[in-house]
């Protein structure tokens, strides 16, 4: 059972679903911040200052056991911030698609090589065999 694991881990397939993985992951981390620490701060700034992952609505309260009061709130700047993260990582993962696609496409149109012509210790023994095929017709 091991030797079968060891097998389908080394195909190569399992191996670069891995190494998909962890680029993913990195590239998610990437991107947001890319959203939370570029993107979002000049937009929120021309937008009368506003911090995009403070802005929520405040739906009620509920007092906690030790009596303080917490806030209920639905946090839609956070929300509009991984939209935008979703919607950049979804054009990337596009974009490299679309590559890999053309790539094939590509590929598939390059015309066959052509065979190569014989070399001449080929052509001889070529020769050679359709004179003794001719000999042997004769007989």
């Amino acid at each position: 059972m091991l030797k079968d694991f060891k097998e389908f881990v080394s195909r190569g397939n399992v191996v670069e679903l891995a190494v998909g993985l962890i680029m993913a992951t990195y590239f998610g981390a990437i991107v947001k911040s890319l959203v939370d620490d570029i993107i979002m701060p000049p937009i929120g700034k021309m937008i009368a200052g506003i911090d995009f992952n403070k802005l929520q609505y405040q739906i009620g309260t509920k007092t906690l056991e030790d009596g303080t009061v917490e806030a209920i709130t639905i946090k839609y700047g956070a929300f509009l911030n991984h939209v935008i993260t979703f919607l950049i990582v979804s054009l990337a993962v596009f974009m490299v698609v679309k590559a890999y696609n053309n790539f094939l496409k590509k590929k598939k149109e390059e015309p066959p090589t052509a065979e190569k012509a014989p070399t001449s210790q080929e052509q001889l023994l070529m020769e050679i065999r359709d004179a003794i095929k001719e000999k042997n017709s004769k007989v």
